[in-house]
């Protein structure tokens, strides 16, 4: 029988029963400990070894997909108890207590300003001990909390105590102390610019928090900022109904409108529930109104229906923003869609040049729906493309790796490798070695420009890296690209281009090609403007940093070296000996040493691989500089 020991089987199973039983990191490592332990041949521990590492980054991807979709329900968890419109005390505590979860911090609280005493107060609190400090009252500016709603910006400290960026008091700092607080994130509470509140999560020891763990505490905290708002919204309706009572029929033409109202809002809580998408929400509003809906995006563009010309709707939109609720504009009646103080575009409703304050206020909350469901859909877009960047980061940097691994795993995202794609290198517009700030913001703009696309992008060096499906001239697709980042990132963006390129070793090479169209552009002084490096020719290699000499005389020359190749001829040495006489015929054939006619047929199949521009001047230009640098690197 053959030696049990010889084999690397029985340790794969035992990896893959570890995979299956969730078993902690540390376990993978006694499978090769043991096996080394049975004398196992040295070939067999190496395939031990070499599984042991693969199963520990399935495990380490198991778990961050665990962390996302932990956090994902999370949030869904939070959409739907807003759209039940639920008792608000329970919302907050339900949020406050999530972010703890989520965050793994040992407390997490909300404080809320006090107007009538000119103060916050603690409003709710998760995984507190301290009656100090779960009563504490702050005055406005002071703490961690002042610093966060005076700048209406998330802060974080590692160590509370020692952090002298906010104003202490003895008051705030013996609530701080008896609860035994030590690190402590807070992020603002934002309503139409305004910062309504602010949300913390804590630890009673020293901790750095993560971006990925600030962003998830700010779309909790604009989770709460909604539903202080919709309680708001509540209270003012309540409060009108008992203003009406004098007035019977009123009171039965207002009661109708809130059923019609309650009536909607349960249609749109159950199509946004059951994952409807924009345009089934703007249908539903156009019936439940009698109008036509349009909603836009960020930038104006379409995402459902027709509206009039984004630049005529722009002043009623920055209205609506300013106000924070819906403006007529001529015969349309728009509506900013914001959450808190980010605007995820606008809904215009037609054909209903007067409305009701209950229609209105439907239209109003309609734009809200809108709101939650863009922010779920950017939030899911977000969550996805991060695990999509990971597969193009090591497209770049460990092609050699596994080609056919990093193709599966593309499969597997929904990006198919195999077809054709674009790469595109985009960086802020200026000096080399941006600010790490301005690629951040160019980095999120690039996943806003794919939003609902099938391409993925991610920040690589000092540049922004984006692959998307082939579609059409890349000249064209790095202009617009150039254009569009712009308007999403606020600044000047340029933009390098590569060919068009399937499967993994092409992709790279594509990137390659991109970077140095974005140094040709930056030595040409094209910064802000996009082009491809095929249109760029000879230039992107005279002016680009690589100097990919290589690249440029296979990519001028290639099908006639192929030709040569496969056939035995000499297109090439044809060409060259054309050229050096000055394009004369008779002096080729001398040359070469053969009859004129197989000159004439030699170009006349050269015609046929590079096209019939390559005699013009400037294509002439870039296959004479391909022939000489062939010629001088030994081709």
């Amino acid at each position: 029988m053959n030696d049990p020991h010889s084999s690397a089987a029985p340790a794969l199973r035992r990896l893959l029963d570890l995979l299956v039983s969730g078993a902690a990191a540390e376990d993978f490592a006694d499978v090769l400990a043991d096996a080394r332990r049975q004398g196992a041949p040295a070939a067999v521990l190496a395939e031990i070894d070499d599984a042991t590492w693969q199963a520990l980054r399935v495990h380490r991807t198991l778990r961050q997909h665990r962390r996302r979709e932990a956090e994902l329900t999370a949030l869904f968890d939070t959409a739907g108890d807003l759209a039940a419109s639920r008792d608000l005390d329970t919302v907050l505590q339900a949020i406050v207590r999530r972010a703890r979860m989520l965050l793994g911090t040992d407390t997490a609280y909300l404080t809320l300003p006090d107007e009538a005493a000119g103060d916050t107060y603690m409003r709710v609190t998760d995984g507190s001990v301290s009656v100090l400090f779960q009563t504490l009252r702050l005055s406005l500016g002071d703490g961690l909390g002042g610093l966060v709603a005076q700048t209406a910006r998330p802060y974080a400290t590692p160590d509370y105590r020692a952090d002298d960026r906010f104003h202490h008091t003895g008051t705030i700092d013996a609530g701080v102390l008896d609860e035994g607080l030590v690190a402590i994130i807070g992020v603002p509470l934002l309503l139409g610019g305004q910062v309504i509140g602010v949300l913390f999560a804590a630890d009673r020891s020293p901790r750095a928090f993560s971006p990925d763990e600030v962003a998830l505490l700010c779309t909790l905290a604009a989770h709460a900022a909604i539903a202080l708002d919709t309680a708001k919204s509540l209270a003012d309706t309540r409060a009108a109904l008992a203003g009406l009572n004098t007035a019977n029929e009123l009171v039965r033409a207002h009661s109708a409108a809130v059923q019609r109202a309650e009536r909607a809002h349960d249609r749109l809580t159950d199509l946004v529930l059951r994952g409807a998408e924009v345009p089934d929400v703007a249908a539903a509003v156009a019936t439940l109104l009698g109008g036509e809906i349009a909603v836009l995006d960020a930038e104006g563009e379409p995402l459902a229906g027709r509206a009039a010309p984004a630049a005529e709707l722009a002043e009623a939109v920055a209205a609506s923003r300013s106000e924070g609720r819906s403006v007529r504009h001529r015969d349309l009646w728009v509506c900013a869609v914001l959450a808190g103080q980010d605007a995820l575009g606008a809904m215009v409703l037609r054909g209903r040049p007067d409305l009701d304050d209950a229609d209105r206020r439907l239209f109003e909350r309609a734009s809200v729906v809108t709101a939650l469901l863009l922010l779920l859909r950017r939030s899911v877009a977000e969550t996805e493309n991060r695990v999509r960047g990971e597969l193009l980061t090591d497209l770049l940097t460990a092609l050699d790796r596994d080609p056919a691994g990093l193709t599966a795993r593309g499969r597997r995202l929904g990006v198919d490798l195999g077809r054709p794609h674009l790469v595109l290198v985009a960086e802020p517009a200026g000096a080399p070695g941006p600010a790490a700030t301005d690629r951040n913001r160019l980095a999120g703009a690039a996943g806003r420009y794919l939003f609902g696309a099938r391409g993925i992008s991610a920040e690589h060096g000092e540049a922004v890296v984006l692959l998307v499906p082939e579609a059409g001239d890349p000249e064209e697709a790095a202009r617009q690209a150039a254009e569009r980042l712009a308007r999403l990132a606020g600044f000047p963006v340029t933009v390098g281009a590569g060919r068009p390129a399937a499967g993994p070793p092409a992709i790279a090479a594509s990137y390659a090609e991109g970077l140095r169209c974005l140094r040709a552009l930056r030595v040409l002084g094209r910064a802000g403007e996009g082009a491809s490096a095929q249109a760029l020719g000879f230039l992107g290699v005279l002016l680009g940093d690589g100097h990919d000499v290589d690249g440029f005389v296979g990519a001028t020359l290639g099908p006639l070296l192929d030709y040569d190749a496969r056939r035995g001829t000499e297109l090439v040495r044809t060409l060259r000996a054309y050229f050096d006489c000055g394009g004369s015929l008779t002096r080729a054939k001398d040359e070469l040493h053969v009859h004129v006619n197989t000159v004439v047929q030699r170009l006349d199949r050269v015609e046929v691989l590079l096209g019939r521009d390559w005699n013009r001047p400037e294509r002439s230009l870039e296959l004479q500089l391909a022939l000489r640098l062939q010629l001088l690197s030994g081709g």
